[in-house]
């Protein structure tokens, strides 16, 4: 069911009481095809669930799922589930959401959380599955799998909110692999010359902000189209960063190209936390100030003047202009930002995580940032959702490599795991998302 407001005017309470203004929220039925297709496809989740994974664990195996790490000072214990009994219940329960779809429909706003829970069932129950073969049932670290799942959505989540500025100022950016790429390959080289760490964040963040100039002078000025001017800039930082790293940091790899990476910084207190102390709180410092952009963006894309004028040069330029704000200037400075903000995700990939540079190190992060904008409805809370969930599959992959799972999986499918979760979760999405209405054209004064 779809929510529609109608405002409605009763009469006045009395000679100087101003009209009341009554909204009244009609529901809007969701078509039955569309109903049922959601629902055939969730109550196919379930079956998934119940049978491969709960019936296809090992009978009377257990999952146990590590929660801390060895050295925590407080100790949490490991979380034992049954691994059939666990995998059927989630099944069932994920069945029963997919009948109530197809027989009556949710909400559209309870959908999102119909979903939500779907995935979590399945994750589990997969989860639980894997953990079964071992000769006697296997543990997985959890903790572990969640950490890195964050670690490799930094990067996702810094380009998703670089997509953000951008597409939500009018300007379609899948440069972001090539201001990735670019921010890479400064922080490192400069962070090695200079012996700073800080410099080469510094220089990172400078480049960015370069290719995203780049991007901005030939796309707003002289209307290129934008689409085909983000893979030429992604083609230019990919030839001319591994020119440079041929020429000059391969031979010349420790007076070059190596500038270590940051150390992980533990917050007193916070640390110490019970799951989420080492979750979230022992990190390099490009990952907390990932926390800071995250909110930063946030609040001030919906809560400052300057969101307000960014969304509305999205939305309609040519209103934006009529009421005094200047299209011009608020594109040029969003997609300056927005390279930036990519700049840091690809020092995160050096001197954030690797500590060297190597060619085509970005390795199409860029582009699943950009599908993480898409999925996340051009919302920072909706891409950061998605760029972590790309995160978790790519570390699940990983994980899985290392597990000894019923089912031997091949290394090539594990390998495209994030790829492919990527390409569902935007193809589940094409004709049903609508990006900001100027996204990509270009504005001409009148």
């Amino acid at each position: 069911m779809e929510r529609v407001s109608s405002p409605t005017s009763p009469a006045p309470l009395g000679a100087d009481t101003p009209d009341i203004i009554v909204h009244t929220v009609l529901e809007v039925p969701i078509s039955k095809h569309r109903r049922i297709v959601t629902g055939s496809a969730i109550f196919l989740v379930g079956l998934v669930c119940a049978l491969l994974l709960g019936m296809g664990s090992r009978s009377g195996y257990h999952a146990s799922f590590r929660l801390a790490p060895a050295d925590a000072s407080i100790k949490v214990p490991n979380l034992t589930l049954p691994a059939r009994l666990t995998g059927v219940l989630l099944g069932l329960v994920v069945i029963s959401l997919g009948l109530f779809q197809i027989v009556r429909g949710f909400s559209k706003r309870s959908m999102r959380w119909v979903l939500s829970v779907t995935g979590l069932c399945f994750i589990v129950a997969f989860l639980c599955w894997a953990a079964t073969g071992g000769t006697k049932g296997g543990t997985l670290d959890l903790l572990g799998l969640l950490q890195q799942s964050i670690f490799l959505a930094i990067p996702l989540i810094l380009g998703a909110l670089a997509g953000v500025l951008c597409e939500r100022s009018g300007v379609i950016n899948v440069a972001i692999e090539g201001q990735m790429l670019a921010g890479a390959w400064a922080g490192a080289l400069v962070a090695t010359l200079l012996h700073n760490k800080g410099m080469g964040l510094l220089a990172a963040v400078i480049a960015g902000g370069l290719m995203g100039l780049l991007l901005a002078v030939f796309a707003i000025r002289y209307f290129v189209n934008q689409v085909v001017l983000g893979v030429v800039l992604n083609v230019l930082a990919l030839g001319l960063t591994g020119f440079i790293y041929d020429a000059l940091m391969q031979p010349n790899q420790d007076t070059m190209n190596n500038p270590g990476f940051f150390d992980p910084i533990k917050i007193p207190v916070l640390g110490d936390i019970p799951i989420v102390g080492p979750l979230l709180f022992n990190a390099n410092i490009i990952v907390y100030l990932t926390y800071v952009l995250i909110v930063v963006v946030d609040v001030a894309l919906f809560r400052t003047r300057w969101g307000l004028r960014t969304r509305a040069v999205g939305e309609h330029p040519e209103a934006a202009d009529t009421v005094g704000i200047n299209v011009f200037r608020t594109r040029y400075r969003n997609v300056v930002y927005g390279g930036m903000v990519a700049g840091m995700a690809g020092a995160f990939l050096t001197i954030g995580a690797v500590g060297a540079f190597s060619k085509n190190i970005s390795s199409g992060k860029g582009f699943i940032a950009l599908a993480a904008v898409i999925f996340g409805r051009w919302s920072p809370r909706g891409a950061i959702g998605a760029a972590l969930l790309f995160g978790f599959a790519d570390a699940l992959q990983t994980v899985l490599s290392f597990t000894q799972t019923p089912v031997t999986i091949p290394s090539s499918f594990l390998a495209m795991l994030p790829y492919l979760a990527t390409l569902f979760a935007v193809a589940g999405l094409v004709g049903r998302v609508r990006a900001p209405t100027a996204d990509g054209e270009p504005y001409v004064k009148g």
